[in-house]
């Protein structure tokens, strides 16, 4: 029955996947309002950690986990600390002080500042659609935001995502160089870095905050977020690359910001006008462009 479409399925489990991935903004701006940022991101990714550990350690796996040399456990490291360390501390501190929309948008400027790093570390020339993608992500970008207006709060949250956004891309140019150069399975890259950085998280967490007291509902929305959004639908995200194109990925992952937009106005009450409504659209379109030369998503793509 299926035979006529044979990306059906692997279609269907990538828009799955990206709206589990799409959840996970509103998921953390209702648990904010119980667990500090940078423990909510170490509790995350380390019980997603556990989850993945197990397939880590059987006869499949732990042959290429016990071989890793001393080189590629310490790259392995730096791109837990870049990642999941990082990344993620930053995107959560700027969840809990701007609009899950306004994060979500400028994580998308990753693959711009990806290409340019790819010039200039790995050779990786852009092509001329990437830079009509810049171009119009650039013109979204604008239209978005104007006019520029923001309490201090909100200006202090975009110079963490900033600073988010840039260490999110050297983690993506070191993470295919690991990928593509280290012969070391997906699975491996992402417990091993997952692992290092999310303890990290966890610890920086629990020294700055204290050990939080989590009610009932935020505990379910906590592990439901690190067991589904992240062990699972990494998984699934992973199958689906057997399958699907770069191009076919990319332009699934981009429904995302649109995703986000949707379901922070229906739970969180975040409106949408139409000029950022307009804005938004075209970023997005000039994301999912700049992304086509690159192959298959890493195995740290982990929203």
């Amino acid at each position: 029955m299926l035979k006529p479409y044979p990306l059906l399925v692997p279609i269907l489990q990538a828009l799955l996947v990206t709206f589990l991935w799409s959840t996970s903004f509103i998921i953390i701006k209702w648990g904010l309002s119980e667990i500090p940022p940078l423990t909510f991101a170490g509790l995350r990714y380390t019980i997603a950690f556990l989850v993945l550990l197990p397939w880590a350690l059987s006869p499949k796996y732990r042959s290429a986990l016990t071989s890793l040399s001393p080189r590629q456990w310490t790259r392995l490291a730096f791109l837990g600390v870049l990642f999941y360390s990082l990344t993620q501390g930053a995107m959560f501190i700027g969840l809990s002080l701007l609009p899950s929309v306004t994060v979500s948008l400028i994580l998308n400027f990753s693959p711009i500042v990806v290409a340019v790093m790819g010039m200039v570390f790995i050779n990786e020339v852009p092509t001329r659609i990437q830079g009509v993608g810049t171009a119009l992500f650039i013109v979204g970008i604008l239209v978005y935001f104007y006019p520029v207006s923001f309490i201090h709060s909100e200006w202090l949250g975009l110079m963490v995502m900033v600073v988010g956004v840039l260490v999110n891309a050297g983690s993506s140019v070191l993470g295919r160089t690991i990928n593509y150069n280290d012969d070391i399975p997906p699975l491996i890259v992402t417990v091993v870095s997952m692992g290092i950085g999310a303890i990290i998280l966890l610890i920086i967490g629990f020294t700055r905050d204290g050990v939080p007291h989590i009610g009932l509902t935020n505990s379910v929305l906590l592990l439901w977020m690190a067991v589904i959004n992240t062990a699972l639908a990494f998984t699934i995200w992973n199958v689906t690359l057997r399958s699907l194109t770069a191009m076919q990925s990319s332009i699934i992952n981009g429904t995302m910001l649109i995703q986000i937009a949707i379901l922070a106005w229906i739970f969180l009450g975040e409106s949408i006008s139409l000029k950022a409504g307009i804005g938004m659209t075209i970023a997005a379109g000039g994301a999912i462009l700049v992304q086509l030369k690159f192959g298959r998503k890493t195995a740290v793509s982990i929203k």
